[in-house]
């Protein structure tokens, strides 16, 4: 599945917890999808220690020229102020969220997954596929 077509997703923040990002990043790869990365970084100064108008403000500007949202549907979704903030401004800009169920995760987010316009597995093929499809 190798498209010529170049995506800008947005990756959400949910994603900074280890080394799940670098992970996501690659399997996305993997997936023959090319594509830029409009998150915020966890290093950005404003992520650290900028308010939290800031930190909403940069990621309205971050997401809204996005093809996509790409959210982890971990349980601790489910307590992240910022995956609720970064959902309500997704179905704001009217993007689609495409929501990741981590390998082997037993519970997911509700938050996440009654947002999502599509829940897949941790799996290049999977995300790659949902990419293709609805961004």
């Amino acid at each position: 599945l190798m498209s010529s077509k170049m995506y800008r997703l947005f990756i959400s923040h949910s994603w900074a917890y280890g080394d799940r990002y670098d992970r996501l990043i690659e399997l996305i790869e993997n997936g023959g999808v090319a594509f830029y990365d409009h998150s915020v970084p966890q290093y950005d100064p404003i992520h650290t220690n900028g308010s939290d108008e800031e930190l909403r403000d940069a990621i309205r500007a971050k997401m809204r020229g996005v093809s996509a949202v790409v959210v982890l549907a971990g349980v601790y979704a489910s307590y992240s102020r910022w995956i609720k903030e970064e959902i309500e401004i997704a179905l704001e800009f009217g993007k689609p969220i495409i929501a990741v169920e981590y390998w082997g995760a037993q519970r997911t987010s509700r938050v996440v997954k009654n947002a999502a316009d599509v829940v897949v597995r941790w799996q290049s093929a999977s995300i790659a596929g949902a990419i293709t499809d609805y961004a």
